[in-house]
């Protein structure tokens, strides 16, 4: 059985896109990046113990998913916003520039580990502050990495997005198929001859 450690619905509706049954489970982990840490190893290391939470949750026998996705932008990583001032901060920091989207996904299951990392650059284009304003007072930046959701109206301001769409959403479907392919979870649908 799949189970997917995160409560997030963008990850729900991503994962339910490759057509697999999976169960959810709620971890609770702390995302706080160590003083000498770098940005895809915190990453990792977020995704991984999310995976570990929820596979000691899980029945024996169980495949866990564990993901975390973060922007960075000049070696600072720009987690989910504490409020819209803090999400107003943020997307004046990063509209007119190019800010990295690292995405990791874990499986864990019977003694057996394994990552999938996808790296996306997305380039926001230049935004006066009525701009940033009025897409934090949707409200959509609460709870995204970066104070902005790529799928939603923040998509308005992307000029340029070069690697996996699904990853700056929060699960890189490609990685994360060839990863459950690994793990004998997932095998492509034949189409009839």
């Amino acid at each position: 059985m799949l189970f997917l450690a995160s409560q997030s619905p963008r990850r729900h509706q991503l994962l339910a896109q490759l057509g697999l049954a999976f169960q959810a489970l709620d971890v609770q982990v702390p995302e706080e990046r160590g003083p000498q840490e770098k940005a895809l190893d915190y990453v990792s290391r977020v995704a991984r113990e999310k995976a570990a939470a929820g596979l000691a949750r899980a029945p024996v026998g169980a495949v866990v998913l564990g993901a975390d996705t973060e922007v960075v932008l000049d070696d600072i990583v720009f987690g989910k916003p504490a409020d819209a001032g803090e999400a107003a901060a943020m997307l004046a920091r990063l509209q007119g520039r190019g800010h990295a989207v690292l995405s990791v996904v874990w499986c864990l299951a019977d003694g057996r580990q394994e990552a999938a990392v996808s790296r996306s650059e997305v380039r926001f284009a230049p935004m006066d502050e009525d701009a940033i304003a009025g897409y934090v007072a949707t409200g959509e930046w609460q709870g995204k990495a970066g104070g902005y959701a790529i799928q939603g109206r923040a998509a308005a301001f992307v000029e340029h997005l070069s690697g996996s769409y699904s990853g700056v959403m929060g699960l890189p479907l490609f990685e994360t198929a060839q990863l459950l392919r690994r793990f004998g979870v997932f095998a492509p649908s034949k189409e009839p001859a």
